[in-house]
């Protein structure tokens, strides 16, 4: 009789875990998710042109802006220009960023250039 003690193969000892389940198909990407979460960023020089131009934006505009610069976004837009009733804001939707902002008279005699969308918002 052999009184050894055998040994165990490590993996048997390991509990079995199941993998999570990851669904290949999903179509919008976690960036996407964040975005719509924590809504659009301004930069610094675009905040700085706000103030400059007493430019104001209440929270529900800039909801709506946030939710139509997602949108703009699944469809391939990476850049967009953003026209309210008192302002135009020139935003990356691919970053979700406001990069720069201007009041409507300001922009209306403007060209805007390396943009692939425009979003209008009445208020």
């Amino acid at each position: 009789m052999d009184h050894r003690i055998q040994q165990m193969h490590h993996q048997a000892l390991l509990p079995k875990i199941k993998k999570p389940n990851i669904n290949t198909k999903q179509t919008i990407s976690f960036n996407e998710v964040l975005t719509e979460v924590q809504g659009l960023k301004v930069s610094k020089h675009a905040s700085d042109r706000l103030a400059q131009r007493n430019i104001t934006i209440n929270d529900a505009l800039w909801k709506k802006i946030s939710e139509k610069v997602v949108e703009a976004n699944q469809k391939g837009i990476t850049d967009s220009l953003v026209v309210t009733n008192e302002a135009a804001l020139l935003v990356s939707a691919k970053n979700s960023t406001v990069v720069t902002a201007m009041n409507r008279t300001e922009a209306s005699s403007r060209i805007f250039t390396n943009i692939n969308g425009t979003i209008l918002i009445d208020e």
